[in-house]
């Protein structure tokens, strides 16, 4: 089997790439690792930037479908301390040009805004070889496989792509966050509730915080970060959900019980995310017939732009190749040049944010962060 644009990952990068593609009438085919849209929760809330996931669902044609999902109030922010007082707040009022949205809801809209057989799911990439002249061998996990002229790793920090272009690898940057949630909250789990408001929640200590928000229908979905080596978050077995999480909850003894409630009163099995980077000026020389979009390209601790980046990524990709289709090459290029500039500065951000947010000063430095934006 041949095709001229495969895309592997059918994330929020992958999507968008797709869809671009398609308004500019070119054909192409995502190769998804998971069996159905449907095969996992799509994670929770996402902030949509003004200055580049916007953008991305404009140049797909998608933005009036994006403001219908938008969550009301979602953009509101309050910093705590771990006593529970607040030291921020910020109210939603329409104007911060990050509204959130369900991811999951959005990436409906980007799988909807396909043709219906453009994602290829249940095919796991096992092994990717160079053929030479631009053109790319994919096997995958059920047998099949695909030669490409145009191959593009959308597929995440672990991306099997990645290894055409570069030697790479994510290292793990010293924090893990520990993921729960809570339902109906307003009625069964009120003081924290209370606590988190109607949008985001940072109550924060020199190398251990915890990042809640407001979800639709009284969703509370918590990260608990925490300064840890690696081996202390192997050690805890998540198989026991009441026991991790009470060993997470020994970390913060001496906080606000409303605060702590958000890590032992967790109504889903806790699940740890150990948080790996790569290298901030992260690039490559140009190889023929191959690039990369999102985390495969520029995997950074959490920032607020990773989603955002991953679909402008995809879009630049996209106008770039309906572009210049007489030379796909030279949009390459240009795509990996500009590809490379925003990425650095996001990257670098992105580790300046996590040291304002856990370093030694918080969580003052946050407060200070908010103030002067």
């Amino acid at each position: 089997m041949s095709t001229s644009v495969a895309i592997i990952g059918a994330g929020l990068g992958g999507l968008t790439l797709a869809r671009v593609l398609h308004v500019h009438g070119i054909a192409a085919t995502v190769y998804e690792a998971e069996v159905s849209a449907n095969a996992r929760a799509q994670g929770g809330m996402l902030d949509i930037h003004e200055n580049n996931g916007q953008l991305a669902l404009k140049a797909a044609g998608l933005f009036d479908q994006f403001l219908a999902i938008i969550h009301a109030g979602g953009q509101a922010t309050r910093v705590l301390d771990k006593h529970g007082r607040v030291l921020f707040e910020q109210p939603d009022d329409a104007t911060g040009g990050r509204p959130e949205v369900p991811r999951g809801a959005l990436r409906r809209i980007l799988l909807d805004s396909l043709p219906a057989d453009t994602v290829r799911w249940g095919h796991k990439v096992t092994e990717v070889v160079s053929l030479g002249n631009g053109q790319h061998l994919v096997s995958f996990a059920n047998g099949a496989s695909v030669t490409t002229g145009l191959l593009v790793g959308a597929d995440g920090a672990w991306s099997k792509v990645r290894p055409l272009l570069s030697g790479a690898k994510p290292v793990y940057v010293g924090t893990s966050f520990i993921e729960t949630y809570l339902f109906d909250s307003d009625t069964r789990h009120q003081a924290s509730a209370a606590a988190v408001g109607g949008g985001a929640l940072f109550a924060l200590a020199p190398g251990k915080g915890i990042a809640a928000h407001r979800e639709p229908n009284g969703v509370l979905h918590t990260y608990v970060e925490l300064n840890k080596p690696k081996e202390w978050i192997e050690s805890i077995d998540f198989s026991d959900p009441a026991t991790a999480l009470a060993r997470v909850a020994t970390e913060f003894d001496g906080w606000a019980p409303e605060l702590i409630a958000l890590i032992t009163d967790g109504e889903t099995p806790p699940v740890p995310r150990p948080i790996y980077a790569l290298p901030v000026e992260h690039r490559w020389t140009r190889v023929p017939g191959v690039t990369l979009l999102g985390d495969a390209a520029h995997l950074m601790s959490p920032s607020g732009e990773g989603a955002n980046l991953a679909m402008f990524d995809g879009a630049e990709l996209g106008k770039a190749i309906a572009g210049s289709l007489h030379d796909v090459e030279a949009a390459l290029t240009v795509y990996e040049k500009d590809l490379f500039l925003r990425s650095a500065s996001e990257a670098a951000e992105s580790e300046r944010i996590l040291d304002i947010c856990l370093g030694p000063d918080a969580p003052d430095s946050l407060v200070e962060f908010f103030t002067q934006h």
